[in-house]
């Protein structure tokens, strides 16, 4: 893997005692992600914890990205099974698997990846990823419009996770883009979007004079907007054998579509499961 630039920060925020979020990086490898636990104290960290080593060994060893995914999924089954952590215990993840040209992202749950691209504009952040949560489903069902989902009373309600045990197989969402020259991927936890909107994410790696630098000012901007929640922040930069220039982001890859209408059904049983949970 060509050099990369990379930096990477969590912080327990301002109102809870413990972390649940981790994180992994091999830029070696090429290899990113964030996991956010749920499930309560010592519950939430052994599920991330799992999350994490289970696709970081995984895709070292070759595995796909999403087949690695799905693996983490089925081992905090397991970890739960063998009496460890707690029933009910779960986590979202985002992963970025990166060559020198090209990447990989993929998601289960609300924690997000944005591009940034810089421009003589500034630049222009587009999020990249789409939540698996209650409040998503209703806006693309049309059942809510976008004015609506940062004040709606449920949008902290996911629809799946890892270690659901009523689902079966997790849904990977996954994303493919070609790097262009002077481009970041932004990857987490919901900690940090739920305080700081877009235009706020865009000011700061604007002003940002490096990956480790934004990373250190998003969760700093976070934790004066409140820090109500666990947030956890990596900034990958392209590598820098990357011989594309930057220009606009028209060829980002579309992810694959979840079908809300046939899921809805799952996802409804999945969100009384998680309602009893939290």
């Amino acid at each position: 893997m060509p050099s990369v630039e990379y930096g990477e920060g969590s912080d327990t925020g301002n109102s809870r005692s413990n972390n649940e979020d981790t994180y992994f990086s091999n830029s070696e490898k090429g290899l990113w992600l964030i996991a956010d636990g749920m499930g309560g104290h010592e519950a939430g960290e052994v599920a991330s914890a799992i999350a994490r080593d289970t696709i970081a060994a995984a895709c070292n060893d070759g595995t796909q990205l999403s087949d690695a995914v799905q693996q983490a999924h089925s081992a905090i089954l397991q970890a739960v099974d063998e009496k460890i952590g707690a029933p009910g215990m779960g986590s979202t993840v985002v992963a970025l698997q990166s060559n020198r040209n090209d990447y990989e992202i993929a998601w289960v749950g609300d924690s997000r990846a944005y591009l940034w691209a810089p421009n003589e504009h500034e630049g222009r952040l587009t999020q990249v990823t789409t939540d698996h949560s209650y409040v998503q489903m209703l806006l693309a069902s049309g059942a809510i419009k976008e004015e609506e989902v940062a004040n709606h009373p449920d949008k902290n309600i996911i629809t799946q996770c890892l270690g659901v045990q009523d689902i079966g197989p997790v849904k990977v969402d996954i994303v493919y883009g070609n790097w262009q020259r002077g481009q970041w991927i932004v990857l987490c936890s919901d900690g940090l979007n739920e305080e700081l909107d877009d235009q706020a994410i865009a000011e700061i790696l604007a002003q940002a004079s490096n990956p480790g630098d934004a990373v250190d000012q998003l969760i700093a901007r976070a934790l004066e907007s409140g820090g109500h929640d666990n947030v956890t922040v990596q900034v990958i930069a392209a590598p820098s054998s990357c011989n594309v220039e930057t220009a606009e982001i028209d060829s980002l890859a579309e992810p694959k579509q979840t079908n809300y209408w046939l899921y809805g059904l799952l996802c409804a049983a999945v969100v009384l499961l998680l309602l009893t949970i939290l």
